[in-house]
């Protein structure tokens, strides 16, 4: 019996998914599998039973529990007081962003921001780029990544991403190279949001345009992807959401190019938590 099984048991119990389990803990779902598999093992008593509408504990499994968030509990302060002891920051963070973000902008500054500070604990809450401000306005949270931040606001730039034209790979205009907005949203049209208010609806809107012909319109970037490798329309999407394996899709740049901008923010509601000054401070420092 270790502490990685306990935490897993812990997760899965309280998501009632092996899936969402593993993602929440950042190992695969056959990792976590294994472990509890082991745990049972070890116990040589049943902890979960997998049905059709997820995962139930048994009645030894309910007891247990209590007795696995008990432990992880104390441990977790041993961790603490031991962090303390030798000087190291600690404290939690929270942290609003938008899907994409948090797919791709976010994993290597957090990162590299918990291998410097391991007792700050983060939670990171996804949901739409206006309810991030909106959070951020309320101080439902210590930081939040805005898109396209105005320039009068002091947010700390994280990168940009550029906006591409995603064809079928038979399209007519598949062997160029670079097509214009108004070329784009003038064909039959797949339109993903990727759960923001700011896409291809809009950057049409902004350049006095407008999307003729919505065939299929998603929330998912790789829905979206995938339609058009269908052939079902073209579409226009951030370059950084992309899957690895093009077959089926002509990539083209837009003529002329356009960007969106992420920056970290933090709540005005109050004075920036300890937590939030040091992840700002690596911000700052790897856009330098």
């Amino acid at each position: 019996m270790n502490l990685t099984q306990l935490r897993g048991f812990i997760a899965v119990a309280e998501a009632r998914s092996f899936t969402a389990a593993a993602a929440a803990m950042g190992i695969t779902q056959s990792g976590l599998s294994q472990a509890l598999a082991a745990l049972e093992e070890a116990l040589d008593m049943k902890l979960l039973v997998r049905q059709r509408q997820g995962v139930e504990l048994t009645a030894f499994g309910e007891r247990a529990l209590e007795h696995a968030r008990t432990a992880c509990a104390h441990l977790d302060a041993i961790g603490r007081e031991a962090r303390e002891a030798a000087g190291q920051e600690h404290g939690s963070l929270r942290i609003a962003a938008f899907p994409s973000v948090i797919a791709t902008v976010l994993p290597p500054l957090l990162r590299r921001f918990h291998a410097l500070h391991p007792g700050i604990e983060t939670v990171i809450l996804e949901t739409d780029d206006r309810e991030v401000e909106t959070w951020l306005e309320s101080g439902a949270v210590d930081l939040g990544v805005v898109l396209n931040p105005p320039r009068d606001v002091e947010a700390i730039p994280l990168g940009e991403d550029a906006w591409v034209g995603v064809l079928p790979a038979a399209h007519r205009f598949g062997r160029h190279g670079k097509l214009s907005l108004a070329t784009l949203v003038a064909e039959p049209f797949v339109l993903a949001t990727g759960g923001c208010h700011h896409h291809a609806r809009t950057l049409a809107e902004q350049a006095g345009l407008s999307l003729a012909d919505i065939r299929i319109e998603v929330r998912d970037w790789s829905s979206a992807i995938a339609f058009i490798r269908e052939g079902l329309g073209s579409g226009i999407v951030p370059e950084s959401t992309l899957p690895e394996t093009r077959k089926g899709l002509k990539v083209v740049r837009l003529d002329p190019a356009i960007s969106r901008h992420f920056g970290l923010l933090a709540t005005l509601a109050r004075k920036p938590s300890r937590p939030a000054e040091l992840l700002m401070a690596l911000a700052r420092h790897r856009a330098v």
